[in-house]
């Protein structure tokens, strides 16, 4: 009879673990996406923990052109699901497969980066880098 028990035990146990790591994961996929302003640079988007997000002047709807040691510096940002705050639009994001085979998020169709040099929420230290790399107003981008 204990023997039964013990093993009843350890499978409840580990169907409990199953449930949480199920869970975890749930809560893993969805990221909040919100917009944000600083003085002299205007509105830009940024995850839930306030890091900005950027766009790539030379990226195409749809497709990266950021690849290998630009990953790196501009790694790409990727959520199953996007939780839209202060007016943005989920519809407005969407998910590309990267040619590497990863995803990557993309708002209006244009892939999605953080930047290496920003340690916290609110820092824009890519904006406007190599005048190729941009925040994201949302009001305005993409640029006509």
């Amino acid at each position: 009879m204990y023997v039964k028990f013990a093993n009843a035990a350890k499978l409840s146990l580990l169907c409990l673990a199953l449930l949480l790591l199920a869970a975890t994961a749930a809560l893993a996929e969805s990221a909040k996406v919100k917009v944000m302003e600083k003085e002299g640079l205007g509105k830009y988007i940024t995850d839930a923990k306030g890091m900005t997000l950027y766009a790539f002047d030379k990226d195409t709807p749809g497709k990266s052109a950021c690849a290998g040691d630009c990953l790196q510096k501009w790694p790409a940002f990727s959520a199953d699901k996007i939780e839209p705050e202060g007016g943005l639009a989920a519809a407005d994001f969407g998910t590309i497969k990267r040619d590497d085979g990863a995803p990557q998020t993309t708002y209006k169709g244009y892939p999605l980066y953080y930047f290496f040099k920003d340690k916290a929420a609110g820092d824009t230290n890519g904006q406007g880098l190599m005048s190729v790399w941009r925040v994201i107003d949302p009001a305005k981008f993409p640029a006509k």
